[in-house]
C-alpha cells in the first residue's frame, strides 16, 4: 500500500529535492504541500498537482487541516531551522510520521528535550520521527568507510571545505538565511553535514571527545560568524582538524582519514587511497545530493513498520554536537562550540550571552551519545 505523503514547505531544498524524491519513491504518494504562505506552497504544485495548504489560505485549510486528513500518513518538514521543532511536535501529536530536515534543532539543548519528549509522549513503535542527512546516503562516503575500516588503526583525520557565499546567490537570498534568526547562520545550517561526513568515515570506535576551535566572521553579509577552525580528539587518542568558511576565496572540499595501513580521502565523488605510498582514485557517481536515496529508504522503512538507524534522531543530536556542543567541563570559553553563543553545563546551570562575539576561541570536552 502507497503511503501518503505531505510535504512541509515550500522553499528551495523542498522545491529541487524532496519533492522530485517523493515522486520517484515506489513507497510514497504525495498528497499535498503546505507552506506558511500560499505563493510558496504554489511553487511545489507546479510540478506536481496536489492539494495546497497554507497560513494565508481559507479556513480548513491550514497546517492542522492537513494532520487531520486520514489519507496522509507522513510528513517531510523542511522549514526554517527556528520553525521546525513546534511542527514536528504537531505532527507527530497528530500520528504522522516525521521525517524532518537537519539540523535536529537549533542547538543542543533544544534538540535534548525535543529527542525526550518524543519519546515520553509518543508511542514510537507506532509514530516514527526521522531526522535527514543526505551525506549519509553519499555512495562516496559509504565506499570511503568501507576502505577505511579496511586499513586499521586511524592516526589522524582532517576536513577542509571552503565556500564564498555571495550576496544574491541563491540560497544566500532565501530570507531566514540571509538574516539568520539562529545562531551560527551558514556554518550551523552547513556544518553539520560536514560533521556528519566525517563521523561516518571514522566509525563507533573513533568518537570526537574533545575539541579546540577559533572562530572568525570575514564577511560583513554573512553575520554571526561564518569561519571555524577546529582541532578534535577522538576517544582512542587520535587527532585531527576541521576547517570550514563560508566566506573565504580558499577553495577545495576534502575529507581525509589516516591509517596505519594507508589514508583514505573524499573530493566529491573521487575517492583516493594512498597505501604504502601508491596513490589511488576511485570515482563513484552519488545520486544527486544523497537525498533520492534518502527518502527511498525512509518510505521503505515506513512501509516495513521499521526505523532507518541512519535517521535516528539521536544521530543527527551527535552531528550537532560538533557544532554546537553542551560541554561536560570547559577549560576556557567566551563561547560555548565552534559557532554558538551559548554555554551549558551539563546541569543546565549556566549560559552566558546570547550572541557569538567574532573572532572567539574555545575548549571542551564533548559528550558523545551516540554514533553511527
Amino acid at each position: 500500500m502507497s503511503i501518503g505523503v505531505g510535504i512541509i514547505g515550500g522553499g528551495i531544498f523542498a522545491r529541487e529535492e524532496h519533492l522530485p524524491a517523493v515522486e520517484a519513491s515506489r513507497e510514497l504518494t504525495l498528497k499535498a504541500v503546505y507552506s506558511r504562505s500560499l505563493k510558496s506552497a504554489q511553487t511545489l504544485s507546479a510540478a506536481s498537482k496536489v492539494d495546497l495548504y497554507s497560513d494565508d489560505s481559507d479556513p480548513g485549510r491550514g497546517y492542522k487541516d492537513l494532520l487531520a486528513r486520514p489519507d496522509i500518513h507522513a510528513v517531510i518538514i523542511a522549514l526554517p531551522i527556528l520553525n521546525q521543532p513546534e511542527y514536528i511536535r504537531a505532527a507527530l501529536a497528530a500520528g504522522k510520521h516525521v521525517l524532518s530536515e537537519k539540523p535536529v534543532a537549533e542547538n543542543v539543548k533544544d534538540a535534548l528535550e525535543l529527542i525526550k519528549w518524543y519519546h515520553s509522549n509518543i508511542d514510537t513503535k507506532q509514530v516514527t520521527w526521522a531526522v535527514a542527512e543526505n551525506f549519509r546516503y553519499l555512495a562516496s562516503f559509504d565506499h570511503a568507510q568501507q576502505e577505511v575500516q579496511k586499513l586499521g588503526r586511524v592516526l589522524g583525520f582532517r576536513v577542509k571545505l571552503y565556500g564564498n557565499v555571495q550576496a544574491g546567490s541563491k540560497y544566500y537570498e532565501t530570507e531566514w538565511r540571509k538574516t539568520p534568526t539562529h545562531q551560527g547562520g551558514f556554518l550551523l545550517d552547513g556544518g553539520v553535514h560536514f560533521t556528519a561526513g566525517i563521523r561516518l568515515l571514522l566509525g563507533p570506535k573513533d568518537q570526537i571527545t574533545r575539541l579546540s576551535a577559533f572562530t572568525n566572521q570575514l564577511q560583513k553579509h554573512l553575520p554571526p560568524v561564518d569561519t571555524v577552525d577546529a582541532t578534535l580528539k577522538t576517544k582512542t587518542g587520535a587527532t585531527g582538524t576541521i576547517s570550514i568558511s563560508f566566506g573565504t576565496t580558499l577553495t577545495g572540499s576534502e575529507w581525509t582519514v589516516g591509517c596505519d595501513g594507508g589514508s583514505v580521502s573524499v573530493s566529491g565523488s573521487t575517492i583516493t587511497t594512498n597505501i604504502d605510498g601508491k596513490e589511488e582514485k576511485t570515482e563513484v557517481k552519488d545520486e544527486r545530493s544523497g537525498v533520492p536515496p534518502e527518502v527511498r529508504k525512509w518510505g521503505e522503512a515506513l512501509a516495513a513498520g521499521t526505523t532507518n538507524e541512519r535517521q535516528k534522531p539521536e544521530e543527527a543530536l551527535a552531528d550537532l554536537e560538533l557544532v554546537r556542543t553542551t560541554p561536560v567541563d570547559i577549560e576556557y570559553f567566551n563561547a560555548n562550540s565552534m559557532i554558538a553563543g551559548e554555554y551549558a553545563s551539563e546541569r543546565g546551570e549556566r549560559w552566558c550571552p546570547n550572541r557569538l562575539q567574532a573572532p572567539a576561541v574555545v575548549h571542551f570536552l564533548i559528550k558523545t551519545r551516540t554514533s553511527l
